[in-house]
């Protein structure tokens, strides 16, 4: 078929090939995607700069901006490295004075009924067995100590000094833990027993629960000024101290290490958001250099009736050929709409084969578009 073609519209073509030769690169929008498979289905072979990134592993406009480097640069012009990671925080060992013993395991020792009612004769008779165990104490007899106050504790129960007592006996015995039972007992009975903190805290020290003796010493300390409370504490809270600074001075390192992740998570997607930002700006400066006049029938020249004799066809109404193209760029839903395989087959369809647009309006992804791109150009909806 011999089509008369108008000698303005092969003036204005010859232009645009000349300046596509002089800049391939012009060929890389990806609105001329039909006209590089144009001219690749005649067998041409285009250089890479007007394939854009469509050649080679046909990588996605994100994962060309995310992979072209392991560094990017943020908006102060400082490099970001995506894959910098963070050393592991190792604590280092706290540096503490003191002895401590074994935990002692033995069966929980015999304690008495609180609930049980005491009468004068058990309570005599436990201040009785007192006194024997006192006695046994200063002899150094600390297992008969120990009967004497079990006995004292089962005659009355509801004496927190009794609990005390043996717990202090238990700490002679090096048995912190058979120590702390009875100084709980013994706060349980009296919240207010100094003898109760002071003998649990002198056991959490044996034990080296260096924090947790120092508070129960500074109650005990309140309740009582007792001389061996203040020497135990003295020897407790160097400890107690050391602790709580390492476990500042690592807290503050994990929060110092997150805040550092979270910074640079930050400024990646700042410096992510600002390539694809300047790449779209490049691509519409790119478009919208493409003057009217230097491309037939207007951008998109060889678009339905817009390029001479119609090429590749000719849409009804046809597109003037004096609209900016950056209309079409500065619509996200039509640049969301061109990503889509399926609209992009069909508007290449239509835009091979006019006709076809009829078979295309049923569909609800494909009509809205073409009606969108139609009143960028003036043209019918």
């Amino acid at each position: 078929m011999n089509l008369t073609m108008d000698e303005a519209k092969l003036k204005e073509l010859k232009e645009f090939i000349d300046q596509c030769k002089a800049n391939p690169s012009i060929l890389s929008d990806p609105s001329l995607s039909f006209f590089r498979d144009y001219l690749q289905s005649l067998g041409a072979n285009l250089p890479s700069s007007a394939c854009g990134h469509e050649a080679g592993d046909s990588k996605s406009v994100t994962s060309y901006v995310m992979e072209e480097s392991d560094e990017e640069v943020a908006d102060d012009g400082e490099k970001i490295n995506l894959e910098e990671e963070e050393e592991e925080i190792i604590e280092s060992d706290i540096e503490l004075e003191g002895d401590v013993v074994e935990p002692d395991n033995d069966p929980p020792q015999k304690m008495g009924d609180s609930s049980v009612e005491v009468n004068d004769e058990n309570r005599d008779a436990a201040q009785l067995a007192k006194a024997k165990a006192m006695d046994a104490i200063s002899e150094g007899k600390l297992e008969e100590a120990i009967e004497n106050l079990t006995q004292a504790i089962l005659l009355n129960p509801t004496s927190a000094i009794m609990y005390g007592t043996r717990a202090s006996v238990y700490i002679k015995m090096k048995k912190p833990n058979a120590a702390i039972r009875d100084a709980n007992a013994a706060l349980e009975i009296n919240p207010d027993s100094a003898k109760g903190y002071k003998s649990r805290g002198i056991a959490r020290a044996m034990l080296g629960q260096w924090e947790d003796a120092a508070k129960d010493l500074r109650l005990a300390s309140k309740l009582d000024h007792d001389e061996e409370i203040n020497s135990a504490l003295k020897k407790v809270e160097p400890n107690a101290h050391r602790i709580e600074e390492h476990r500042r001075k690592y807290d503050r390192l994990r929060k110092e290490k997150e805040d550092r992740i979270i910074e640079r998570e930050r400024r990646h997607r700042r410096a992510q958001a600002q390539a694809e930002y300047e790449k779209a700006k490049k691509q519409e400066q790119s478009s919208s250099s493409t003057k009217p006049s230097e491309m037939p029938g207007g951008f998109p020249g060889g678009m339905p009736g817009g390029m001479p004799g119609g090429f590749p066809g000719s849409m009804p109404g046809g597109m003037p050929g004096n609209v900016d193209f950056s209309k079409i760029l500065n619509d996200p839903e039509l640049m969301a709409a061109f990503s889509d395989p399926e609209v992009m087959a069909a508007l290449q369809d239509v835009m091979k084969n006019p006709a076809n647009l009829a078979k295309h309006q049923a569909n609800p992804k494909v009509a809205p578009v073409i009606a969108n791109m139609m009143s960028k150009f003036g043209g019918p909806k």
